[in-house]
């Protein structure tokens, strides 16, 4: 496995660890204080990975058709995982993470039917643009989280705050349906 692999596996693995360690004080009675501190860098550690493995493929020219599909593969599993702990503690709308879930399934879908064609479908600007989108709506419910646990700033506040973060994630969703007619009418003739 060469560099650029292993982030994106150790991307993979972080998903499940993150949403562990999520709901590990709501189950297991330790701080919530404690577990936001530590799942704050694992967080940026796995947005970080989905850098550095493309800055590694390119750099030692590790590029492969695998690493194209692996890359999207693992951005989908860190970024449903982050957003099903989130949905299900209320900062991401239903109908919102449905809308994301469906359209990340979607591109798997036209990924798997290119690759049968032998088209190995790579990240487009809309898409990336998407996932940043992704990214910081995540990072915003981590730090609303963060000043709620330690009681930085009022609920009012909070309830502000949270509003704002709807906002982002109803962006993230309209961003992924855009990006996702992008991928389909780049790609239709060739599929």
């Amino acid at each position: 496995m060469n560099i650029a692999n292993f982030f994106t596996a150790s991307r993979i693995a972080a998903a499940p660890l993150f949403l562990f360690l999520y709901y590990l004080p709501r189950f297991a009675g330790i701080s919530e204080q404690l577990m936001l501190l530590i799942i704050i860098p694992l967080f940026i550690y796995m947005e970080f990975t989905d850098f550095l493995d493309g800055f590694f493929a390119r750099k030692l020219k590790q590029v492969s058709d695998f690493g194209k599909l692996f890359d999207p593969f693992a951005d989908v599993v860190a970024n449903l995982t982050v957003l099903l702990a989130f949905m299900l503690t209320g900062f991401v709308p239903i109908p919102i993470f449905i809308i994301i879930l469906y359209r990340e399934l979607s591109i798997l879908f036209l990924r798997m039917l290119a690759r049968g064609n032998g088209i190995t479908i790579a990240a487009k600007k809309g898409g990336k643009l998407k996932t940043v989108c992704y990214i910081f709506a995540e990072g915003f419910t981590l730090l609303i989280e963060l000043l709620a646990a330690f009681s930085l700033v009022t609920p009012a506040r909070i309830g502000m705050l949270t509003v704002v973060n709807k906002i982002l994630y109803g962006l993230a969703a309209v961003l992924s349906i855009i990006s996702f007619f992008d991928y389909l009418l780049s790609y239709r003739k060739k599929i």
